[in-house]
Parts: C-alpha cells; sequence; structure tokens
C-alpha cells in the first residue's frame, strides 16, 4: 500500500472555511496515531500551522508526521455532518477494529 492518504472535496472545503475563519491560509489539519485509547491507538487532530522535517503535506490541507503515516496510510479523510454532529473522519484500511467512537483502532 502506497503512503498516501486521500482527502475527499467536503474535507478540503471545510479546512478552507476553517482558514478563512481564522485568517490564516497556512493553517492544515495535522492527524497524528498514538498509543492509548480503549483499541490500542488513537487519533489526535489538530490545526496548526507548521511543518515539520518528517511531515508529509496531502492535497496542502492535511499534515502528518512520518511514524503517523505508516499507520494511516491508504486511509481517506472525510468531513460528515450526521444527527451526532459535524466532524472529521478518518476511514482507515489498516485498522482490523475500532471503538464506537471511531477515534481509537488496532492493527
Amino acid at each position: 500500500m502506497s503512503n498516501s492518504l486521500k482527502i475527499t472535496p467536503t474535507t478540503f472545503n471545510r479546512i478552507e472555511d476553517i482558514r478563512t475563519a481564522k485568517s490564516n491560509s497556512n493553517l492544515n489539519l495535522r492527524i497524528t496515531v498514538s498509543g492509548g485509547g480503549c483499541s490500542g491507538f488513537k487519533y489526535d487532530m489538530t490545526f496548526d500551522d507548521t511543518v515539520n522535517e518528517d511531515d508529509t503535506v496531502f492535497e496542502d490541507c492535511v499534515v502528518t508526521d512520518e511514524m503517523s503515516l505508516a499507520l494511516l496510510s491508504g486511509a481517506t479523510i472525510d468531513y460528515v455532518t450526521s444527527l451526532m454532529g459535524e466532524n472529521f473522519k478518518i476511514t482507515n484500511p489498516n485498522a482490523t477494529s475500532g471503538c464506537g467512537c471511531g477515534e481509537s483502532f488496532s492493527v
């Protein structure tokens, strides 16, 4: 599997809206994977305008570090609206199981 992420148009558009609201065209959605959560690994999503040496930028709007990318490779990042609210959703083909909240997974 290649080291890539698929960024949906709704994700890109939502990040553009946030950039406009914050008056910062350099903001990116940073996704990191760390140990923890109820399934072993958990996703952390924040916004920042820093791109580190070991980061990869996708579609000029999503950033992840080298270690996280190994667990995210091939994932789709989407922005969804439902009865439960609005949020960024990660569909990760590397995850063998996940928790009900969708924020942690195992491989």
